[in-house]
């Protein structure tokens, strides 16, 4: 398998983009109103808008930068302290083992998604169909969960 080739990174991008969308592709969706449970100058974490899983997070840079390398030291230092802490939270709400950290940088907008494992392995995850997000109260509990350093 090489990774971002083929299916998979389709199915990475269906996450938020029907397959036109991908084509003009500009920007990452906004997130739904409730659905943000982080949030500071630089950065926020939301639940994602089309899960592939239940827990499904996005930790997105709110400066558009497009790919990780173009961050300072202390910025991506920030930013990986902030997953960190989602993966955390996303642990101990959930009672997962797993939280898979995917970076794709076809937005060309500095993001991370974390995703739960539950029962699927290894890249299958990303065979799931992605289901647009109704229930935003998972946001609370991460919030409350949410220990930064």
């Amino acid at each position: 398998m090489c990774w971002g080739k083929g299916k998979e990174l389709n199915n990475i991008l269906s996450i938020y983009f029907n397959s036109e969308e991908v084509k003009v592709l500009k920007d990452l969706p906004k997130p739904r109103r409730g659905a943000i449970f982080y949030e500071d100058n630089k950065l926020y974490a939301t639940l994602a808008s089309y899960p592939i899983t239940k827990g499904h997070v996005v930790v997105v840079w709110k400066k558009k930068v497009s790919d990780l390398h173009l961050l300072n030291k202390r910025e991506y230092e920030h930013l990986m302290d902030v997953v960190d802490a989602v993966r955390n939270a996303l642990l101990k709400v959930l009672k997962v083992k797993k939280v898979y950290l995917v970076y794709a940088d076809e937005a060309k907008h500095v993001h991370w998604h974390l995703v739960p494992r539950y029962n699927v392995k290894g890249f299958n995850i990303l065979e799931e169909k992605p289901k647009k997000l109704k229930d935003v109260s998972l946001a609370r509990k991460l919030k409350k969960n949410l220990r930064m350093m």
